[in-house]
């Protein structure tokens, strides 16, 4: 199992800490960096400026990114850009992103997303081997087509088992990534990898990292699948008082830190080997760590020299 990290990009930090905990991640060795994108930086304008701060052999997996936000062109141009101008591997992940983002965001809509991601993903592959699709043919260098797919629902599941070589599972427990594992091994086509998106806090002193965590998971509590993820885990009372409409606020008190713990990487090192080992022993391949930056812990230092430790641990033992 690799353990890789991804940029929170947390709303309530200075935008360019991103940079930050890039470069510290890079100076870690951690063999793969996770760039997406929410209210401040374009994914590959902060690839391109993250990159040469990178080892060469640090790759970048860009995005997910709203397959009915960006179409395939834009997506693969993106790509081949950051690739050639940082001189380094980049894998793309695409997803079908919240109806928040797609459509109060960006206006648009999210009907027959299902089948956009199974195109992107499709037509991605080709455009980044410099195969020409739809008359448009990229000019750039060729990049080796590495494309990963964020899942949840059967027909994301059966899109990556047809097209992804990974397929990612965000803010998830075990038990429900061990499910869409058995689901992907089932299905007809490829045989990718599966990671698993968790967010990270990896102390002794945590109370702030919890707070920032709980902002981050306000929105899926009564998201369809997540909802019935929580209620399964043990918090039917959150996922029925998010259901009325409370203020954030109100339900952002609401949220215990034993929910974050479910679906996060959180507690001394003791507690994240434990975890990481669940994720394993549920069929995931690897995990990705969303370290949380907090005023105690800026650029999520503390958290990224703990999983660092935690990944040298599974090399001595492989």
């Amino acid at each position: 199992m690799s353990i890789e990290i991804s940029l929170g990009l947390w709303q309530d930090r200075p935008p360019a800490e991103a940079l930050g905990t890039a470069r510290l991640a890079g100076e870690l060795g951690f063999p793969a960096l996770w760039i997406g994108e929410m209210a401040t930086y374009d994914a590959f304008a902060l690839a391109a400026a993250a990159g040469p701060a990178l080892p060469p052999a640090t790759r970048l997996v860009l995005g997910p990114f709203a397959v009915t936000v960006r179409d395939p062109m834009m997506i693969a141009m993106g790509a081949a850009s950051v690739a050639a101008l940082t001189g380094r591997s980049v894998s793309v992940a695409l997803g079908t992103s919240s109806p928040v983002v797609v459509e109060q965001w960006h206006g648009r809509s999210r009907a027959g997303s299902a089948q956009a991601l199974e195109t992107a993903a499709r037509s991605v592959r080709a455009l980044l081997a410099g195969e020409r699709v739809g008359g448009y043919r990229l000019r750039l260098p060729p990049v080796e087509p590495d494309i990963v797919v964020a899942a949840f629902g059967p027909r994301a599941v059966t899109t990556a088992a047809r097209h992804a070589d990974r397929m990612v599972l965000n803010l998830l427990d075990p038990p429900t990534a061990g499910d869409l594992v058995r689901r992907l091994r089932a299905a007809d086509g490829r045989r990718p990898r599966v990671a698993a998106w968790a967010p990270a806090a990896i102390g002794s002193d945590l109370s702030a990292a919890y707070e920032q965590l709980r902002r981050g998971v306000v929105g899926y509590l009564a998201a369809p699948g997540y909802c019935d993820m929580f209620v399964r885990a043990g918090f039917g009372d959150v996922v029925e008082f998010a259901r009325t409409g409370p203020h954030p606020r109100e339900l952002l008190a609401a949220i215990p830190d034993a929910l974050v713990d479910a679906v996060g990487v959180v507690g001394d090192r003791d507690a994240a080997r434990q975890r990481i080992a669940a994720y394993r022993e549920h069929g995931v391949d690897d995990v990705v760590l969303v370290p949380a930056s907090t005023d105690a812990d800026p650029l999520g230092a503390a958290t990224l020299a703990a999983a660092k430790e935690l990944l040298r641990e599974r090399d001595a033992a492989t």
